[in-house]
Order: C-alpha cells, then sequence, then structure tokens
C-alpha cells in the first residue's frame, strides 16, 4: 500500500548507529524526519547527512528528531560516517537505520515487496527510490512525503520552512502561501468563518478574495 499522507508512519524495531530502537517509541511524544538513501558511500547522500548533522539545532528547536536510512549494514554505516565527517565537517549526530535485507525500504513502500534480494548484491541503481524523506507528527501520522532522484541533493532548508508551516497549521486555522517563510502572512482557512475571524483576529485582516484572506502570522 503507499505510503500517503494521513496514514500511520509503520512502526518497526531496526539496528542504528546508535543502537536498537522501536521507532514509534524512539519518536516519542514530538516529531520526526525520516530521511533515506539508495547505498552507502555514494556521493549526494554523503553531502546531505553532513548538512543534516550541521542544522541539529535548528531540529531541536522545533522539536523534530531527525534519523537516516540507508540500504547497508549498520557496520558499513559506521565506516561511511568518517568519510561523511571528513568531506562535510560534520560528524553524524542522529542515528542512521540499518536496512541490509531491505525490511523499511519495503515498510515505507520506497521498493516493491516483491523486490529479492538483499543490500550486499544490489547497486544506488537498484534502490533509486529510496530517496525519500517523511515528516511524521506526534500522532504519529505522515505530515510530508517526498521522494527525490539521485542526482539532485535535497534541501534541507526548505524542509525545515515546511515543517514551520506544518506545525503552524496545527496549532492555529491558517495555511501559509507560496514561498512563505516564518513571519510572512498566513491564509484564514475556509472553514473560519468571518465572525470567528474577527473574534480571533481583532485587528483584522486583507481580503484579496472572499475566499483569500491574509492575516498577520498568529504565535
Amino acid at each position: 500500500m503507499p505510503l500517503r499522507l494521513g496514514a500511520t508512519a509503520p512502526d518497526f524495531s531496526a539496528d542504528t548507529t546508535e543502537g536498537p530502537i522501536r521507532f514509534h517509541e524512539w519518536i516519542g511524544d514530538g516529531w520526526a524526519v525520516i530521511f533515506s538513501h539508495p547505498k552507502d558511500f555514494t556521493p549526494v547522500c554523503t553531502t546531505e547527512l553532513g548538512a543534516v548533522a550541521g542544522l541539529k539545532a535548528e531540529f531541536q528547536k522545533r522539536n523534530v528528531r531527525v534519523i537516516g536510512l540507508s540500504v547497508d549494514s549498520v557496520d558499513d554505516h559506521q565506516r561511511w560516517s568518517r568519510d561523511i565527517a571528513d568531506a562535510t565537517g560534520n560528524a553524524l549526530n542522529y542515528p542512521l537505520i540499518g536496512d541490509p535485507d531491505l525490511t523499511v525500504s519495503k515498510l515505507y513502500d520506497m521498493l516493491p515487496e516483491s523486490e529479492s534480494g538483499a543490500a550486499g548484491g544490489r547497486t544506488a541503481a537498484d534502490n533509486l527510490t529510496v530517496r525519500s524523506v517523511y515528516v511524521i507528527g506526534p500522532d504519529k501520522k505522515v505530515k510530508l512525503s517526498l521522494t527525490y532522484p539521485m542526482t539532485t541533493g535535497r534541501n534541507f532548508d526548505e524542509l525545515l520552512r515546511v515543517i514551520d508551516s506544518i506545525q503552524l497549521t496545527a496549532k492555529h486555522k491558517v495555511a501559509t502561501p507560496a514561498n512563505w517563510t516564518d513571519g510572512d502572512e498566513c491564509i484564514i482557512v475556509p472553514a473560519v468563518s468571518d465572525e470567528e475571524a474577527r473574534q480571533t483576529y481583532p485587528d483584522g485582516w486583507n481580503a484579496v478574495k472572499p475566499y483569500l484572506r491574509l492575516v498577520k502570522q498568529p504565535r
């Protein structure tokens, strides 16, 4: 089954570079990002893992735990981690899941369930769809999913922007417009009547269209 928005993120047990975890238990009552890689010692993924390590404080500020996954063993990950630190200047400071038997990759619909074999006999090209990002909320539901091609490094500043939007709109009855960043005007959702909006936003709003009401970002 495809892992759609609003679905419960599958729970699983796995070995990681920081020891064994049970995924839902590891998430706890906060937010989580899981992002995957088709093979260890791949160049684009090396830069991505280092970039995320450099953003740890930004994720912590948002109460987000980050975990990576790559289709190789934890022992391979440990060797790769030295290259990541050397190449990017950032040592891994979050767990990296070992998935040598492809269990989690299949569970998260990044590889077909019918796919055979294990990591050792596969190339990055065989695993090219294991390039996904999932944002998971405290309710363990999938809030965002993205899949990137192997040749395109992921934009983690954009991921932080989306997390800001998701967390804001989970708390307030607003949506965020195109190219929104934290602090910009928001959209009052159509389900909110003008009467309710007047109570919530006594300073008023900009009615661009009857269905497009822009308001100062709530805090």
